[in-house]
């Protein structure tokens, strides 16, 4: 027969089975925290990945983009100049960046010098400012059409200015050492314009390598240079900056009017009145010269060979020449001398001997001579 329990006793527990079970559950209760406590095992490291290359002008992707949305096989044809770049360092320049950039160029310049003739033919109209100061007008507004192109056209293109990084510092030296007399000089100029001391139609003086002074008309004022003509057609190129630093003559400064001085010389038989009134029909006969102010005839002093005199008049076109203006007094000057007989003398010198024994023996031995040839 087979024994069946009860089943209280099935139900029955042990209690020291429980207590190790419950020190199991225990156990498992605490290891099952100890694991949520436990950090996470890091995966493991992944190599860096290679940096690629940035676009030099990020404007090319988004004008393909906008291209082939329009039109796939033009937009094919622009993808493919993108692909053909060259890598320099972390950039990279394709073929269609290239032509990105020369075709912005070509468009920025072209509206600059549109928008650059428009001013020039604005300021002109202006008739409250005075040469001076529409040539002022016309070289700033120049540097800032051409300012504010270069700073649309670096939009237009997107460039990323951090690739340009490289080449600041080569650029700023550039600037400090080759480019600072350029700098200088377009600073000079834009001064000579503001305090007016040198504007176009000036007649100043120029002398050349030689030290041959000249005198010429300002013809244009530069951005580097102004420009000098003389009466000969000369055309002189002189730095901005050697007017601010060097002593210049302007003969119409303040005033056009410039004197001309034309000295004269006659014998001491000559009757000085009569000069005086020669010397100023002279002037009065010749064209150019002006009635005022009045010529003046002075005294200058008894030279060695003339009674001097000095003629001083004035002209008011400077630029029409001064040697010319003195060479036409002086040939009226002359004809008029001829007519009343006025003497222009020559060099007179007057030579004394000493007396000497050799001297009286050549003296006697000439005399000698010619009266045996007698």
């Amino acid at each position: 027969m087979t024994a069946t329990l009860p089943a209280d006793a099935n139900e029955t527990t042990d209690p020291i089975a429980e207590e190790g079970g419950a020190q199991n559950g225990g156990g498992e209760g605490d290891a099952s925290a100890a694991e949520s406590e436990a950090p996470e095992a890091l995966p493991p490291e992944e190599e860096p990945a290679e940096e690629e290359a940035v676009e030099a002008i990020e404007a090319s992707g988004e004008f393909v983009d906008g291209v082939t949305a329009q039109n796939e096989t033009v937009g094919a044809f622009f993808e493919t100049l993108q692909n053909a770049a060259v890598e320099i360092g972390h950039f990279r320049i394709s073929v269609l960046d290239v032509l990105l950039v020369i075709g912005v160029i070509l468009l920025v310049i072209t509206a600059a010098w549109m928008v650059t003739r428009l001013s020039r033919n604005v300021i002109k109209r202006i008739t409250k400012f005075d040469s001076s100061q529409k040539l002022l007008a016309e070289k700033l507004s120049t540097i800032a059409i051409w300012a504010l192109a270069f700073l649309i056209g670096i939009d237009m293109l997107g460039i990323d200015l951090t690739a340009f990084a490289i080449f600041g510092g080569a650029f700023g030296l550039a600037i400090g050492f080759g480019l600072q007399k350029t700098f200088g000089n377009l600073i000079s100029g834009i001064l000579l314009l503001l305090d007016k001391s040198i504007k176009p139609g000036d007649v100043i003086s120029v002398t050349d390598q030689a030290g041959n002074e000249a005198v010429g008309q300002i013809r244009k004022i530069g951005i580097r240079a102004i420009s000098v003509i003389t009466r000969d057609q000369t055309e002189h190129l002189i730095p901005n900056e050697n007017l601010m630093i060097n002593q210049v003559v302007n003969w119409s400064y303040s005033s056009r009017e410039v004197r001309v001085r034309a000295p004269v010389g006659v014998s001491y038989d000559s009757d000085l009145d009569l000069v005086t009134e020669l010397l100023y029909k002279a002037v009065d006969d010749t064209e150019r010269v002006l009635k005022h102010p009045k010529p003046r005839v002075n005294l200058m002093g008894f030279g060695d060979n003339s009674v001097d005199f000095e003629l001083r008049f004035w002209i008011q076109d400077p630029e029409q020449g001064l040697a010319n203006i003195r060479s036409n007094v002086y040939m009226r000057v002359w004809q008029l001398f001829k007519q009343n007989d006025v003497e222009i003398p020559f060099p007179q010198r007057d030579l004394h001997l000493r007396s000497s024994k050799q001297l009286d023996q050549i003296v006697e031995m000439m005399a000698a001579g010619k009266l045996d040839a007698g």
